[in-house]
């Protein structure tokens, strides 16, 4: 096997790894991993946004949105508002709940990628984290 089919396949294993992990500890909290991305992307974008809007975030189309925002609806965590700007609109707001289970997520994220990652040296995932950065932004470019 050359050098780069051994790269895609630890990639997809260490991506699976990661995805198992956190799916495992989202649970306690009912949410999904697409869920937590959503609200994670709300929190971080420090205003409501369109559903388009978040829907671009994540580099999916709406459709596959709305079970998404339904489901944090539907618990409590996000709060649907028409845009004043444009009656047509509807904006998502975060609610204090929202806030709350987002943090408690962020702590899974980091409780995984300590238990991934944790057998690298500071050094060595700073190094990891610019070289996958590069091929991230060199196949997002396109």
């Amino acid at each position: 096997m050359d050098t780069a089919s051994e790269l895609l396949e630890l990639v997809h294993r260490i991506s699976r790894l990661s995805r198992h992990g956190y799916k495992r500890r989202l649970e306690p909290l009912g949410l999904s991993p697409s869920q937590a991305r959503a609200l994670r992307e709300l929190v971080e974008a420090d205003r409501p946004l369109r559903m388009v809007q978040l829907a671009e975030a994540l580099r999916i189309v709406p459709r596959s949105l709305t079970p998404v925002v339904d489901a944090l609806e539907e618990a409590g965590l996000v709060r649907r508002e028409t845009d004043p700007a444009n009656r047509r609109s509807t904006l998502l707001l975060i609610t204090p709940r929202g806030a709350e289970v987002h943090e408690r997520s962020r702590e899974a994220r980091r409780e995984v990628a300590r238990d991934l990652f944790g057998v690298l040296s500071q050094e060595q995932r700073e190094r990891l984290k610019e070289l996958l950065g590069e091929v991230d932004r060199d196949n997002w470019a396109v």
